[in-house]
């Protein structure tokens, strides 16, 4: 059967309908643990944007710095192996920046309020 291209790992079967079913079970197990990964590392991210906000605020710098994104956007270009586009990977990284300046905001504002 032809998978487009698409190389598949040593346990992925789909020479019968039964093996296509486990492979299918296998690759949710395996995506349920990289959301996890995908969830602990993003949490580490976030703890230390919770740094740079700090840091920020002690300098009296604004939280958004599209200098500083650009150059994240560079760093994720260069690491990018694929199958995930550039453009694609811009996309999820817009959105993870966004909420990681949310949360800088956020904190920001907490401390504000409660006369930091």
């Amino acid at each position: 059967m032809d998978h487009q291209g698409l190389e598949l790992p040593a346990w992925a079967d789909m020479s019968s309908p039964e093996t296509a079913r486990e492979t299918l079970n296998q690759a949710r197990v395996r995506i349920d643990e990289i959301d996890a990964g995908i969830t602990r590392l993003l949490n580490d991210r976030a703890r230390v944007v919770e740094i740079i906000g700090q840091a920020k605020q002690r300098l009296t710098m604004r939280v958004y710095e599209p200098k500083r994104e650009q150059e994240v956007m560079a760093n994720v270009a260069r690491c990018n192996a694929g199958p995930l586009s550039d453009d694609a990977l811009s996309r999820v990284y817009e959105r993870i920046m966004d909420e990681m300046r949310n949360l800088q905001r956020g904190r920001i504002q907490s401390k504000e309020g409660a006369g930091q």
